[in-house]
This record gives structure tokens, C-alpha cells and sequence, in this order.
């Protein structure tokens, strides 16, 4: 099981995680290819995101709209940077921004919003694109 599918599996315990692929990224670094990502399955509306993340213990001291590291914390994920690394790695990172950096952590944060709602999760439009 690949991180994101962790990351899946806390949010819908009962969705299939062994089925959910990252989203390609929304734009593609130059040198890369847009169809590095492999194709998402068909999207199974599961729920909303955003109340299900708020209901969680913990939510309302850790600001995961926006941080990854929080994001994976309240999770109760690996949040260190070699955790997010291997993340990075799933999502096709091929940027040059500098892991750890803020814009590195901005872009995987969206990324892995931007997979959840491919898998079917639905995100409320600040969390969107």
C-alpha cells in the first residue's frame, strides 16, 4: 500500500485503498510528461472531506487545510521528511522547488487534495483549484 493509499484509508476506512492512485499533477514540469500519473479508477462519490477531517480528534489545533505536516498529523501518519519525500515521489513531483521547502509543502498539500477528490472525496471550493 502506497502512502496516499494510507492517507485514503484514514479519511473513507471503508473505501477499497488498494484502488486509489494519486491525481496527475494539474501542471506538468517542464522535461515531464502529463501522463506520468497513471489513469485514476472511476470516481465513487465517498463524502465530504472537510467535515470528516473537523470531526477528527485533534482537528481544531492543527490547521490541515493547508499543512501537510498537519494534514499527516492528524491522520496519525508519518509526517517527517522522508515521509513526505516518499509522498512527493507518488504525487510525480518533478519541480524544482526544495523538499521541505514552503512552496514544495503547498504543492504536495494540493496534490493530495487535488487525488482525494479524483478518488471521489469531495472538497469544499477553498480546498479546490
Amino acid at each position: 500500500m502506497g502512502f496516499f493509499s494510507k492517507i485514503f484509508s484514514k479519511i473513507f476506512p471503508s473505501a477499497n485503498a488498494a484502488e486509489v492512485v494519486p491525481a496527475a499533477p494539474a501542471v506538468a514540469s517542464a522535461g515531464a510528461p502529463a501522463s506520468a500519473a497513471p489513469a485514476a479508477p472511476p470516481s465513487i462519490p465517498l463524502g465530504d472531506v472537510a467535515p470528516i477531517l473537523d470531526a477528527m480528534p485533534g482537528a481544531s489545533g492543527l490547521n490541515w487545510r493547508t499543512s501537510i505536516v498537519d494534514l499527516l498529523k492528524l491522520l496519525g501518519l508519518d509526517s517527517s521528511m522522508a515521509a513526505r519525500k516518499e509522498l512527493a515521489g507518488e504525487m510525480f513531483y518533478s519541480g524544482s522547488d526544495e523538499p521541505g521547502s514552503a512552496a514544495w509543502n503547498i504543492w504536495l498539500h494540493k496534490q493530495v487534495m487535488r487525488s482525494i477528490a479524483a478518488n471521489g472525496g469531495t472538497l469544499p471550493p477553498e480546498l479546490r483549484d
